[in-house]
């Protein structure tokens, strides 16, 4: 398993806490004596004008977050194409599932979900995808580039009890059919992180639904890093779902 990352994310490119110094750190730390980390490269403009405007391009060149933010779609892209193979995962920041065709906002400029699915698609690798978001905040640029797309299904839980939300999950994997799973990955929702719903164990045990609903349907599975602000824990988090994904 193969995870995407460079070292221009330790960089602080905004005042917002997905940027927060030692975030990536903390990760790379917990994740790095396990898994190969493999360097990204950026998604070409054209990639990204897939799902978003031109006007929209230009505005995030002109806060000056361009660089950064096409690495990152980059990497998504990266680990969408290997998930094909073998589970991938994109270790990248900015995150993307709050970003619109038009829009940007909750710390996310390119959205890098729906640029890797879209790449997958336009390249013939997949017909139908589903999407899992387990971040903590709704997935509101994802749906509104992907949610009327009929090649794609999208599942943001909804469920307030931890039971329930487990339940959730696990019901809508073991019936999906799709090319792809895809996971934007926040790890917000844990007991010791904003949400305060989900245990480290619980990551670990949606990585394997995801392994499996994917052998299940003989395609692929991938995840991105979304969400996740406590650093103390945010490192294990993301471990654990990847040794799931993992099997």
């Amino acid at each position: 398993m193969k995870v995407y990352f460079h070292p221009r994310f330790y960089d602080v490119y905004t005042s917002d806490p997905a940027a927060e110094a030692g975030r990536m750190e903390a990760v790379v730390e917990e994740v790095e004596p396990y898994f190969e980390l493999v360097t990204c490269s950026y998604a070409d403009e054209e990639d990204l004008l897939a799902v978003h405007s031109g006007t929209h391009v230009e505005e995030v060149s002109r806060l000056g977050l361009y660089d950064i933010a096409a690495l990152a779609a980059g990497g998504a892209i990266q680990a969408a194409v290997s998930g094909m193979a073998e589970p991938g995962f994109a270790l990248i920041r900015p995150p993307g599932h709050h970003a619109s065709a038009d829009s940007y906002w909750g710390f996310c400029y390119f959205n890098n979900m729906a640029v890797s699915l879209t790449y997958l698609r336009a390249n013939g690798l997949i017909k139908k995808a589903f999407l899992l978001d387990f971040d903590l905040h709704y997935g509101d640029g994802n749906v509104n580039i992907l949610g009327q797309e009929d090649w794609v299904e999208i599942l943001n839980p909804e469920a307030q009890q931890h039971d329930a939300y487990l339940e959730e999950v696990d019901k809508a994997l073991q019936t999906v059919e799709a090319d792809v799973i895809a996971v934007s990955a926040g790890f917000d929702h844990h007991v010791n992180d904003w949400g305060g719903l989900l245990y480290t164990e619980d990551y670990r045990t949606m990585g394997r639904w995801v392994r499996q609903a994917a052998v299940r349907n003989h395609g692929g599975c991938y995840g991105i890093l979304e969400g996740g602000y406590n650093h103390n824990v945010l490192g294990s988090n993301v471990l654990a779902f990847l040794e799931g994904m993992n099997g």
